[in-house]
């Protein structure tokens, strides 16, 4: 930042002096010499930015763990089969209409109104596209291309893991994203557990109340929920011809494809995320049933109550647990076993021990687990666990 500052300080000091004197050959060498100093830092912020996202995109191809012997909930073979019939015209317009009209141009151009608008003109063409999709599964790569847009996160933010990513998918992309997005959204309530309530019809963020675990780095490859082999096709299709190049101060830099994550902006990609969540809560169900985590139980109309041991909602997790050594290592070994399968990490700068009630070593049990402390905490509007 030293030299940046530099290099602005004695440009506007000779811009502002050309404007009451002429610039002598040195000064105006100097001015120059400062330009091209600012340029070398910009292009420097710029592969530096290409290159971070070209690594937290990429594979690293190492070995998993398998999910073979997972219990997950399955679709039930009509609800499969709705998922790949021939896509039809009402189903494609109302997409359109369920996309904002608004947003930024996509990287071919085109806003979403500019298709709303031509709809009567372009109709046979799309459908064109639609039904080519349908009958061999794939469409050119470059309908897939993406700006990356970093907005910060606060005020004068200069790290950059306090930006947040967002994609500019293609226009003509993201059309038929929403389309399938709104098929799968009828019936990821059915291969998702009550635990998780985010982007599932009739779930409000209101009905769970979470702790923040930012890194979304995987879409599941595997089919153990039961979805047709046609869908599964035309996922993994949207998702690895996806290429990328982010935009830096209005201009495009660098250009590269993924081998892994999903996009914020891409109309799939909070149905994919929260299908991937519920091998974690498939993982927590196991070890609760087994014995070695419990959870609170919470009184109701019943005389028994009902056993809460987590909540989620999209990438934010609340886990409830007894305040002992063992049930913190045990769920570490969890949060371990499920990073080896997703890549998903749990992002420990945002976690925190709440205690519910006077707990003597609270300080001791979040130092060995890594993370803070936070008593009370107010979240949504709720609080969660009491001062001592």
């Amino acid at each position: 930042m030293e030299g940046k500052n530099l290099a602005l300080d004695q440009m506007e000091f000779w811009d502002t002096k050309e404007k009451t004197n002429k610039l002598s050959l040195k000064e105006m060498e100097t001015r120059r010499e400062a330009r091209e100093d600012y340029k070398k830092w910009e292009n420097g912020i710029s592969e530096g930015i290409v290159n971070a996202f070209r690594s937290l995109l990429s594979n690293p191809g190492d070995w998993r763990p398998p999910l073979s012997r997972l219990q997950c909930e399955m679709l039930e073979n009509t609800d499969a089969c709705a998922l790949e019939v021939p896509f039809t015209e009402e189903e494609v317009y109302g997409a359109l209409l369920g996309c904002s009209g608004d947003k930024a141009p996509r990287p071919d151009g085109f806003s979403m109104a500019f298709w709303q608008f031509v709809w009567d003109f372009v109709k046979d063409d799309v459908m064109s596209f639609f039904k080519e999709f349908y009958a061999h599964s794939k469409f050119v790569k470059s309908l897939n291309a993406t700006f990356f847009v970093l907005i910060p996160k606060k005020v004068g933010t200069e790290d950059l893991r306090n930006f947040r990513p967002i994609s500019l998918v293609g226009s003509l992309y993201k059309w038929l994203a929403k389309v399938l997005a709104n098929r799968l959204k009828k019936v990821v309530g059915k291969v998702v557990s009550k635990a998780q309530g985010a982007f599932v019809e009739g779930r409000q963020i209101l009905d769970t109340v979470l702790i923040a675990n930012k890194a979304i780095d995987l879409v599941l490859k595997t089919n153990e929920n039961g979805f047709g082999e046609k869908w599964i096709v035309w996922i993994k299709w949207c998702i690895s011809t996806a290429s990328f190049s982010m935009l830096v101060n209005s201009t495009s830099k660098g250009f590269f494809q993924s081998s892994r994550g999903l996009r914020q902006g891409d109309p799939l990609s909070p149905y994919l995320f929260v299908i991937v969540m519920e091998v974690f809560s498939s993982f927590l169900k196991r070890v609760v049933d087994g014995g070695f985590m419990s959870g609170c139980k919470v009184k109701g109309r019943s005389e028994e109550g009902v056993q809460i041991s987590y909540l989620l909602f999209a990438d934010d997790t609340l886990l409830f647990c007894q305040a002992s050594q063992d049930h913190l290592t045990y769920l570490s070994w969890l949060l371990m076993w499920f990073e080896a399968v997703s890549r998903l990490r749990i992002n420990l700068e945002k976690t925190k021990l709440i205690p519910v009630g006077r707990v003597a070593n609270i300080d001791d049990l979040a130092l060995d687990f890594g993370c803070r402390v936070d008593r009370p905490v107010h979240l949504f509007g709720s609080s969660l666990g009491c001062s001592d």
